[in-house]
């Protein structure tokens, strides 16, 4: 999950897999437009109040290379950053309420909808089979990934998908609690993306998070003879009101599955899939040995 896939995600019930008909593969993505608008404007502010980004820096407890960043559009600014800025600025609550605009313009428009629901579930279920999912990325994991796409991204949308990639794993640390569970293919785990070094990293950040008690974790060895995960990765979210959720990729596309029937469809697949793999103290064990073997 969460791999080169640039398409806008769809919802409903037009396909089941990547032979639907009415798959999109628009590219188009107006989240960089968003954070440029937003940094030009607490520029032009700056200006209008006669400080040089070290100095808004230092009064709003961030580093002139930060406030840089933000004002070119290639980072997100957190609301901490929009309500001091905004109070040292004297803007009156014309930058704080550009908050939801920020909020909602850090995601790629391929996952927006996802992130959405993410917020909302209270379960989160995902089987990954050709890299490690998203949620379960380092930093430099998730920018190797999005260094290898092609065709090449410039610096400002690299540095905008990596952040809006970690920005979705605060779903570990909202409370409630949401319980996770993640099945990786095995050869994720053993496929050095980035370098064997990085690969390491990797490994010995899964071992933290597969040890969280709202986490269960588990590896799909290769030598499985019979597997329900032939249709591709996926990814299901239950929200508060019981409403299953499916969401899954492919080449330039991505969808989310509303209709309740292929969501039971997802739900059962995954299901198998987990019964299939290796528990989740088979699986800690296995990633340790992969550890020591690469």
């Amino acid at each position: 999950m969460d791999g080169d896939t640039g398409g806008p995600a769809r919802t409903g019930a037009d396909a089941d897999s990547a032979h639907g008909s009415r798959w999109d593969s628009g590219l188009e993505d107006d989240s960089g437009a968003v954070m440029k608008t937003v940094g030009r404007q607490i520029k032009l502010w700056r200006e209008a109040a006669g400080l040089r980004q070290s100095e808004l820096g230092a009064a709003i407890g961030y580093n002139e290379e930060m406030v840089s960043c933000v004002e070119r559009g290639r980072r997100a600014p957190k609301p901490e950053f929009l309500d001091s800025a905004d109070r040292i600025l004297g803007a009156a609550g014309k930058i704080a309420a550009m908050r939801g605009d920020v909020a909602e313009a850090r995601y790629p428009r391929k996952v927006r909808d996802l992130a959405r629901v993410e917020r909302e579930a209270v379960e989160l279920g995902a089987y990954g089979n050709h890299n490690v999912h998203g949620l379960l990325q380092t930093e430099e994991y998730a920018r190797a990934l999005f260094e290898m796409r092609r065709p090449a991204l410039s610096p400002d949308d690299l540095d905008r998908f990596v952040s809006a990639r970690l920005a979705r794993q605060e779903i570990f640390t909202r409370t409630p609690l949401v319980t996770l569970t993640f099945v990786q293919e095995e050869v994720t785990l053993r496929r050095p993306l980035g370098g064997r070094a990085l690969l390491r990293r990797q490994l010995e950040h899964l071992l933290n998070v597969a040890q969280l008690r709202h986490v269960e974790f588990q590896v799909m060895p290769t030598d499985r003879e019979d597997h329900a995960g032939m249709g591709g990765q996926l990814q299901l979210l239950r929200l508060k009101d019981g409403t299953a959720i499916g969401y899954s990729e492919a080449q330039l596309t991505t969808r989310l599955v509303s209709e309740p029937k292929e969501a039971h469809l997802l739900e059962l697949r995954y299901g198998i899939i987990r019964a299939q793999a290796l528990s989740p103290r088979e699986s800690l064990a296995f990633v340790e040995k992969a550890l020591g073997e690469t």
